[in-house]
């Protein structure tokens, strides 16, 4: 995660790495940081890195970066449904599962288990790979958080139809599911 200074001097997070100016990379998890923090071991790092700047560390910083996290992943998965790489229904999910069209397959956090597991069983048979433990991510958030981020009503799973998009879903979520 990438951390610019703002010109007040604020540390901000920068999940897309295109604010201006000199950054600093971080790879930490939420009670990582939140303990460097305490610590205050980050202030000095960061103080080294933009080179003795005057900065302000907010208290409430591994808040905003897991909410730009979560803002990025969401994001991510609503351009991918107006490009048309995703499809959401069990039935049309489950019916692209089984002919291989999936490269991957999304489940709300409150999705029944039997829903899960029927999905995942379709899409192991499709990629041909019956008897494995090959499963669908779990989506860190509820239905009702999904539905309105693919701008539907009720999107329970979700499946990646296209490869590229599945890569670019996938890495937004990996970033935010290692970060919480």
């Amino acid at each position: 995660i990438r951390l610019a200074v703002s010109p007040s001097g604020e540390v901000l997070p920068d999940v897309r790495a295109r604010a201006p100016g000199r950054g600093a990379w971080i790879g930490v998890s939420k009670a990582e940081l939140e303990r460097a923090i305490a610590k205050g071991r980050l202030k000095g790092a960061l103080a080294r890195a933009f080179k003795g700047a005057a900065l302000q560390v907010p208290h409430d910083l591994p808040d905003r970066v897991e909410e730009a996290l979560r803002k990025a992943a969401l994001d991510r998965l609503g351009l991918e449904a107006r490009a048309g790489t995703l499809l959401t229904g069990g039935e049309r999910v489950e019916t692209a599962a089984r002919s291989g069209q999936v490269h991957l397959l999304l489940h709300a956090a409150d999705a029944g288990a039997d829903g899960r597991r029927k999905l995942d069983q379709a899409w192991r048979v499709g990629s041909d790979r019956q008897g494995s433990d090959r499963q669908g991510l779990v989506f860190p958030e509820s239905r009702a958080t999904l539905s309105l981020a693919l701008g539907r009503q009720n999107v329970v799973h979700v499946a990646i139809i296209d490869r590229a998009a599945a890569a670019r879903v996938e890495h937004a979520l990996d970033r935010w599911r290692a970060f919480i």
